[in-house]
């Protein structure tokens, strides 16, 4: 294994067990990334790793249709937070956050739409790495981001919080008012529940 892969695989160990942090740190470090109107009568949460399967789909496939139908017309606010499952998603979860709040979306959606190809491949770091590059990162940026442990550590810490209050053990979770929707579920799910929801907020 290289040796730089090996550096990160150390790094992020080291750090599981390192400080907490804060609910300030969560504030500070990870402002809520969502999508659609602050104003919306709904917010749905959605818990997800970089790495997961079911994640990408909904995202490739999913996410459009409940954008289009509830997003962009103001019903619905998605809130996205990060659930990563493994070393690899908790590198990759890092640079969307990086990137910052105004191209955070665009490179989650582009993790999401290579996600065969970098955590699939040999050189998944060495991918990531291609994908932060035409992201508008450079390879100093890269490295930093990976070696952003206060970043890491409120990752870390926000998962286990959000999987210890809403008995989170597989991703994707959605929360959708006071209902839950786990793994790769269809459009047709999501709205049953949407709509539900939208009503009991009348």
């Amino acid at each position: 294994m290289p040796r730089f892969i090996l550096g990160i695989a150390f790094a992020l160990a080291v750090w599981s067990v390192g400080s907490a942090a804060s609910a300030a740190d969560f504030d500070a470090l990870l402002p809520e990334m969502a999508l659609g109107s602050a104003d919306a009568p709904l917010t749905i949460y959605e818990h997800s790793s970089l790495t997961c399967g079911h994640c990408a789909n909904f995202h490739r496939v999913t996410l459009p249709e409940i954008k289009k139908a509830y997003i962009d017309t103001g019903k619905v606010r998605l809130v996205f937070r990060d659930f990563p499952l493994d070393n690899l998603a908790y590198a990759a979860a890092l640079l969307p956050h990086c990137a910052g709040p105004q191209r955070y979306f665009g490179f989650l959606e582009v993790l999401f739409r290579t996600q065969e190809t970098w955590a699939g491949g040999k050189d998944p770091l060495g991918e990531l790495k291609k994908v932060a590059r035409l992201g508008g990162l450079s390879a100093g940026d890269f490295e930093a981001c990976l070696g952003n442990q206060p970043l890491f550590a409120a990752i870390r810490d926000r998962a286990a919080a959000d999987g210890k209050a809403y008995a989170i053990e597989a991703t994707p979770t959605f929360r959708i008012g006071n209902q839950t929707i786990v793994g790769g579920q269809p459009f047709d799910a999501f709205k049953k529940l949407i709509d539900e929801a939208l009503k009991a907020s009348k």
